[in-house]
């Protein structure tokens, strides 16, 4: 009884630690927003009505976030409720073989330590396992400009790579980085890898840190697109052929508009983009949340923070809240908290900590990173401004507009993967040019980052290079091409 008492006691200790951690993270990225306002309607003085728009919305998100707590926490206490009875019972009746009360506070007790303390030390040990580390021999530099550099990743596991396969650029995305398309490697979850492993020469364009690379807090839509068709120019000649040019979440959007220019066209012959958003006005959940603000808080100036050169960037942490404030009732830090103790509600001696949950949690709290003005512009408009019905983007380039019909007219092939649950890129988004270009569509099961996580692993059942559901993953795609 003593030990149990013991244990309840450290289970409140936990709790109230693990809740305020959870807030202080999603309360730093408030501070900033906060900041950031301020310092803008202090130059700007918006109108009365736009505040009573804001506030309006103010109270719905706020609304949506309570009422998302207290569904989350209201579904884990009816399930211990139920749990603590049964095991009171066993308690007072033994001989069920059942929990009884003090293995049950035992258990609590491991549960909010490992969300309290341990959990968030693994998160941040995963470091090492996660993402691109170019210090480790697994990759090598092959070209740089100003604002990127060129890295070709090398096989892992004893695979072997083939210089006469057809080669691969990809581009991640500037929102969510690159660490991303490379997972955990050493535990066979990573995009770039799948291809690498398959044999492919793999090559992946990393963007400079901003703070330090005033090219690239300068990066226009033009200058990006001319720095990749270099390194296009450069693999062409090392390996005598034209390459496939895929794109990830926004890097597929920057992958496209970069072909449609036609400063590629020497170049690349095939376009693979996943989850990525060619119509941003048909996301359905992002664009309804845009809709609802005054437009004069839909200016990217309350996003901006200025750099010690005087220079503008776009602040990363404002960016990443928007993401968790369109989603407010399953992203609020009490939510949060609660789908971690449901995520360790187990047997006790099954109660770890999965290398894929930390490495995901990683990526959320670590890779968070400040944008060039220039290039969120052109999602921007993207995400407010609809394709036409002639096919014809939002955006420009090098002073023209850009059109989907032209890809049809070049030849090129195309694969556009999306997936089933994205709640940030919804289908419809990521499967927009297919009114106008004839591209293979694969649809993947679960989220946003799945194919770059759960799928990636060449054992799972929709595997980058397998057939399934009558259709085939990028990796089959490329190697059938």
């Amino acid at each position: 009884m003593l030990q149990a008492i013991t244990h309840g006691m450290n289970i409140g200790v936990n709790y109230w630690k693990a809740l305020f951690g959870y807030l202080n993270e999603f309360n730093s990225m408030l501070d900033v927003a906060q900041s950031c306002f301020c310092d803008q309607i202090s130059q700007r003085n918006p109108e009365p009505e736009d505040y009573a728009g804001l506030f309006g919305i103010s109270m719905e998100i706020t609304n949506e976030a309570i009422g998302g707590a207290i569904n989350s926490a209201g579904d884990f206490h009816r399930k211990q409720l139920g749990k603590f009875w049964t095991a009171w019972l066993n308690t007072i009746f033994p001989g069920s073989g059942g929990e009884d009360i003090f293995g049950y506070l035992q258990r609590i007790e491991k549960i909010m330590h490992t969300v309290a303390n341990d959990y968030p030390q693994a998160i941040k040990d995963i470091k090492g396992k996660y993402g691109l580390h170019f210090d480790n021999g697994n990759y090598r530099m092959v070209a740089e400009t100003e604002r990127f550099e060129l890295w070709r990743v090398l096989p892992l596991g004893g695979c072997l790579s083939d210089d006469r396969r057809k080669p691969l650029l990809v581009i991640p995305p500037y929102v969510l980085g690159p660490n991303i398309l490379s997972f955990l490697p050493g535990e066979n979850k990573s995009f770039l890898h799948c291809f690498a492993n398959a044999g492919f020469p793999t090559y992946i364009r990393i963007v400079k840190d901003i703070a330090k690379n005033e090219a690239v807090q300068n990066l226009t839509g033009e200058i990006d697109c001319l720095d990749t068709a270099q390194f296009c120019k450069t693999i062409k000649r090392i390996h005598r052929q034209k390459i496939t040019l895929c794109g990830y979440c926004q890097g597929g959007f920057t992958a496209v508009i970069n072909l449609l220019s036609g400063k590629l066209d020497s170049f690349v012959d095939a376009l693979l983009t996943c989850v990525a958003p060619m119509d941003g006005s048909k996301s359905v959940g992002l664009q309804g949340y845009l809709n609802k603000l005054p437009a004069e808080f839909l200016r990217l100036v309350y996003a901006t923070k200025k750099l010690p050169n005087g220079n503008t960037v776009i602040d990363g942490k404002i960016m990443s809240l928007l993401y968790k404030l369109k989603s407010l009732g399953s992203e609020n830090p009490v939510a949060v908290l609660y789908r971690d103790l449901g995520m360790f509600d187990r047997p006790y001696e099954k109660i770890k900590i999965g290398t894929t949950a930390a490495a995901i949690n990683h990526w959320l709290r670590y890779d968070i990173r400040d944008l060039p003005c220039g290039i969120v512009d052109l999602s921007h408009l993207s995400y407010t401004i609809p394709v036409t019905r002639d096919g014809t983007l939002p955006v420009r380039l090098f002073g023209k507009t850009l059109n989907f019909n032209r890809i049809k007219h070049r030849g090129i092939k195309w694969m556009i993967c999306a997936s089933e649950n994205d709640d940030l890129v919804e289908k419809e988004s990521a499967l927009a040019p297919l009114e106008w270009v004839p591209a293979e569509v694969t649809i993947f099961p679960k989220g946003h980052v799945a194919i770059a996580t759960s799928w990636s692993l060449p054992t799972s059942e929709c595997s980058l290079d397998s057939c399934f559901n009558d259709q085939r993953g990028p990796v089959r795609w490329q190697l059938e091409l």
